[in-house]
């Protein structure tokens, strides 16, 4: 089993994209034939999400191992924190393990619904960093990565506690960064600096999410928080009634975005492409 880690010392930009594994009650296969699609584009690694306390969970062990099998390409898989008691979160790893799925992406999670306040409030794991330190302890030779927030993340008073709160997740065993999508680069750059002050040595890579419809930026900016630049807005005004048009402006906007990434030395693109193979085949053809 290699790790991810390994990836970021060759000194070549890493690649790598994110997808889902469909709900419980849907059927696998569309899936799969899906991210067949991923294995000539070649990135270095997929991540795969996982639903908050294990909503999709079943599928997300089958997609990840799919991926890991028949694609032939390495996996990251989410693992998020809020829904897991300690006894099931070593259930999980265990299965993991047993599935040949030891690169993990430590993530708090968002609330499940049918959380109690008692429940959320007397959870084992307040945050992913408490997460991180258990899995390093108990699974030492499992890769951990974490998240880390361009915008800062929502929660945080301001970016001084979030960079400590960062520092935190890879003092407790993250030894890779994926960030969270935005738009401006320059809010990259700022927690690049900020971490380099922290002291902060993980590699990160860049999580960049092509807006390819109109609806796609309210959805994301209400999910995320992620700030909207003026130059994205415009783009969406002119283009957002054309299907066509706003695809083409989208990714080109992503491109642009990822050239001056690369040229600030980044250390990797993350697509937030999700099952879209012919996206991501797009993009890293016109930035590798």
């Amino acid at each position: 089993m290699s790790s991810i880690r390994d990836k970021y010392d060759t000194g070549k930009t890493v690649f790598s994209c994110e997808v889902f594994p469909p709900k419980k009650d849907k059927p696998i296969e569309p899936t799969m034939d899906k991210l067949k699609d991923f294995k000539d584009i070649a990135p270095d690694f997929l991540s795969v999400t996982y639903g908050a306390g294990g909503s999709n969970a079943g599928h997300a062990v089958e997609i990840a191992s799919f991926i890991r099998r028949d694609v032939g390409v390495d996996v990251l898989s989410h693992i998020t924190s809020v829904g897991f008691s300690r006894t099931k979160l070593d259930e999980g790893l265990k299965t993991f393990r047993e599935n040949k799925i030891e690169n993990v992406l430590a993530l708090r999670g968002d609330r499940p619904k049918t959380m109690t306040d008692d429940e959320y409030n007397s959870r084992d794991f307040f945050h992913a960093s408490d997460m991180a330190d258990f899995i390093r302890e108990n699974y030492p030779d499992f890769t951990i990565a974490g998240a880390c927030y361009p915008d800062k993340h929502f929660e945080a008073e301001d970016y001084d506690e979030d960079i400590a709160n960062l520092k935190k997740k890879v003092d407790n065993g993250c030894s890779f960064l994926i960030s969270q999508l935005f738009f401006d680069n320059e809010k990259f750059y700022l927690m690049q600096k900020l971490m380099e002050k922290a002291g902060i040595k993980a590699p990160v890579s860049a999580g960049i999410m092509p807006i390819t419809n109109a609806k796609m930026l309210g959805t994301t900016v209400t999910l995320s928080g992620t700030s909207v630049p003026k130059s994205l807005s415009d783009l969406i005004a002119r283009y957002g009634e054309n299907d066509d048009d706003m695809r083409k402006a989208g990714i080109e906007y992503a491109i642009n975005q990822i050239k001056d990434l690369l040229n600030h030395g980044a250390d990797g693109i993350h697509l937030y492409v999700m099952n879209k193979p012919e996206v991501a085949r797009e993009i890293f053809a016109a930035v590798r």
